[in-house]
């Protein structure tokens, strides 16, 4: 049986926008994505008990080969797993099976992806603590890993996670684009993606892009917080629908808007002191000032 196995990557920041890119490039007639949006497979995550049922990972080859089994006939074929921007191993593994796939990345202000990341961890129930005591905590646990620890801070890392892509593909298969593009104008940023992937732009320039995937919400109240959190309903989630069927189930009764909650000065302080020097190499890697991605410096 031939092998179908995606030629395009769309591989994070985690909490950048790739929830909506994923969701509109989907609805382009020669894009394929699976249904299960995160796969992960070339992470190889090994959760640790409390966030097992938190993640949905595709570990056997040829589960994840069954997600592509009806992608024949779309000239891009597509993965949005934001776990591979920061596995060390991962750009070589994807090398390995797809040596001439397209990588794309999307990179946010560290400071802002972290607390956005933090922010969904609580409304799930994930996690309890304050920000600024949940990123210390974080930062200092020994055992480091998709689905082991958060990785708020080990994230936004930036140089050497794009730099091992420029490594291991031709730099001209990999797009670097910047979350606050796609924030001001999501259909120059789908342009640029159609150019890059040599799709047509016209079908892109029809989508819907007003609607905002895995944006903030607020959890309805503490009580239902709790419940989402609760292994025995993320157990029963997993068991009884799919994967986007409880999401919407999930934004439709545990969420609520609101607006942001303030960030913790002590954490923007620490972090922007820890992701200044960060920033400056990922200037100089990929050659050009990044001011969006220094907006916590100005807050």
């Amino acid at each position: 049986m031939h092998e179908i196995w995606p030629n395009f990557f769309l591989v994070g920041a985690a909490k950048a926008g790739t929830t909506s890119i994923y969701s509109y490039l989907s609805e382009h007639h020669e894009v394929f994505f699976p249904v299960v949006k995160e796969p992960h497979f070339f992470t190889r995550v090994r959760p640790a008990p409390e966030q097992q049922f938190l993640i949905e990972a595709v570990t056997k080859r040829s589960a994840y080969l069954r997600l592509y089994a009806h992608a024949s006939g779309h000239s891009v074929i597509g993965d949005a797993s934001p776990s591979y921007l920061w596995h060390p191993e991962v750009p070589q593994r994807i090398r390995a099976e797809a040596p001439q796939a397209k990588i794309a990345v999307i990179l946010r202000d560290p400071v802002e992806r972290a607390y956005s990341h933090y922010l969904m961890d609580y409304r799930e129930g994930a996690q309890n603590k304050p920000f600024y005591e949940a990123l210390l905590v974080d930062m200092n646990r020994p055992e480091k890993g998709w689905g082991v620890s958060y990785l708020y801070y080990e994230l936004g890392l930036y140089a050497e996670q794009v730099q091992r892509y420029l490594e291991t593909f031709k730099p001209e298969r990999v797009k670097v684009l910047m979350f606050d593009d796609f924030r001001r104008d999501a259909k120059a940023v789908l342009r640029e993606i159609a150019e890059f992937l040599e799709l047509d732009p016209d079908p892109l320039a029809h989508v819907d892009t007003s609607r905002k995937y895995n944006a903030y919400a607020a959890p309805r109240n503490q009580y239902l917080r709790r419940v989402a959190g609760a292994k025995l309903s993320r157990m029963l989630g997993q068991a009884l629908m799919p994967h986007w069927l409880g999401a919407f189930i999930f934004e439709r009764i545990f969420l609520k808007h609101a607006p942001k909650p303030p960030l913790d000065p002590r954490a923007r302080e620490l972090l922007c002191s820890l992701y200044d020097p960060e920033l400056d190499k990922v200037e100089k890697l990929l050659g050009r000032r990044l001011p969006e991605l220094r907006h916590s410096w100005n807050a």
